[in-house]
């Protein structure tokens, strides 16, 4: 089975900014685009394969029809044919709202089974000053939370990073969270729609409504253990794999490459996605080869042994996500 390239699903939002067009070579008259969704299995949200014999074919259908050839036997075993992940470029204009995210258990509960939102963030590019909200900074109870979100000093608990280019924070369930001005991030999360967001500092919607909270629901939601450094840490290194972020949902490794190398899939068992996130790289397994560019997303199916990875110019940096 071939890699297979998605068209993205443009989002309007109304923190959303300008850097995701031209950051993906894309040519289009939408306002404020927060999101790119790469690829998707979310319901009516479903991303579909741009070109090959599959063009036109959403990740859904694929899933069902090809079941382990595309996801992994175990993957499959584990999620049926929902495609476990949601990849995101985020373009951050303006602030993010302070939000939250359920937990599988919870989300089984209140949402009719629906699977909860762990994710995970790259830092692509950041304005100067620019920072992100994750986690606590300190010990609130409950009953803290519910008073400071009614008089606005919610933030003032809130764990402040600012950040650069290659940044990257992990974000389970639960944490407190937010995307502030600024910040350009791919996003690898659990395939999920389900935020409850807790403060939106009264701004308005693109309808010109205030936008809905969810302030009683997010509040048992929240971890509420507070941690030393919400942000991840690694070590750079050229021409070989830095593995990221490594979870029960998703394991993420970095790819900043100057010459080619070969990654052996023979074990794995597992799709592979692969976000460019900058320059250009030849991708090729035993069945096909594609090029991917700066702000493309592709998915190399399970029944790939090998994944050779070679930059088609002077360098290539690229984000690999896959379930272990």
């Amino acid at each position: 089975m071939e890699i297979l390239k998605f068209a993205p699903l443009l989002m309007s939002l109304v923190w959303g900014g300008e850097k995701i067009a031209p950051y993906k070579g894309v040519e289009t008259a939408q306002k404020n685009i927060g999101e790119s969704w790469e690829i998707s299995a979310v319901p009516g949200k479903e991303t579909l394969v741009s070109e090959g014999r599959f063009a036109g074919r959403s990740i859904t259908s694929l899933a069902q029809e090809f079941k382990g050839a595309l996801l992994g036997d175990k993957v499959y075993a584990a999620t049926g044919a929902q495609f476990p992940l949601l990849i995101k470029f985020i373009d951050a204009k303006a602030d993010l709202s302070i939000q939250v995210h359920p937990d599988d258990a919870l989300a089984a509960v209140r949402h009719n089974g629906s699977k909860g939102k762990t994710e995970m963030w790259y830092v692509v590019d950041a304005d100067k000053d620019a920072h992100l909200l994750s986690g606590l900074s300190q010990a609130i109870t409950p009953e803290e939370y519910e008073r400071r979100v009614a008089d606005d000093s919610i933030t003032e608990v809130l764990a402040r990073y600012n950040v650069a280019p290659g940044d990257v924070f992990f974000l389970p369930a639960g944490r407190i969270h937010a995307i502030c001005s600024g910040c350009f991030i791919a996003e690898i999360q659990q395939t999920s729609d389900i935020t409850y967001r807790i403060y939106d500092y009264g701004r308005l919607g693109l309808d010109g409504k205030p936008r809905q909270l969810h302030t009683e629901q997010a509040k048992d939601a929240i971890d509420y253990t507070v941690y030393p450094d919400y942000r991840t840490a690694y070590a750079p290194a050229l021409n070989q794999e830095v593995r990221l972020v490594s979870c029960p949902y998703f394991t993420t490794s970095l790819w900043e490459l100057t010459q080619p190398v070969r990654k052996d899939l023979s074990r794995l068992d597992s799709f592979v996605v692969v976000m460019c996130l900058a320059g250009e790289a030849t991708l090729a397994t035993e069945e096909s080869q594609v090029t991917v560019r700066q702000g493309e997303t592709v998915l190399v199916p399970a029944t790939a042994r090998f994944l050779s990875l070679t930059p088609a110019s002077s360098s290539a940096k690229l984000l690999t996500a896959c379930l272990e």
